[in-house]
């Protein structure tokens, strides 16, 4: 059983900087965050995975989102940068118990197994 709690949402102008956490409980392969705007289907942001140390990003985030991992206390953070007003969504973070390769497996929701809440981000001038 793993659960997961999102934290660190809220309400930043264009340009600006949020960085979101997801601490888990027990024990998982890999980690992925997704999120929901207004409007649209639910979309793959990022993942970061355990079986191979590989890290893939949405090509909407490239370049702007950075996933990382402190395993001390057991979060995996989402620093977001350069945000778009196009970025606003709920942001939810979910667990694998599958041996996922990010880059070919991770944008998929049908290998996760765990997910969190979800935190919303808005991004408005």
């Amino acid at each position: 059983q793993v659960q997961l709690v999102e934290s660190g949402g809220g309400l930043v102008q264009p340009g600006g900087s949020l960085r979101l956490s997801c601490t888990v409980s027990g024990v998982y392969h890999a980690i992925g965050w997704f999120r929901r705007a207004p409007g649209k289907d639910r979309e793959a942001v990022s993942c970061i995975s355990r079986t191979d140390g590989s890290i893939s990003y949405a090509d909407s985030v490239k370049g702007r989102f950075t996933i990382s991992r402190d395993n001390a206390k057991n979060t995996i953070y989402l620093q977001m940068r350069s945000l778009k007003p196009e970025d606003t969504a709920v942001y939810t973070c979910a667990s694998s118990e599958a041996f996922i390769q990010c880059p070919r497996w991770g944008s998929e929701p049908r290998h996760y197994d765990y997910w969190g809440q979800g935190t919303q981000v808005t991004v408005a001038s």
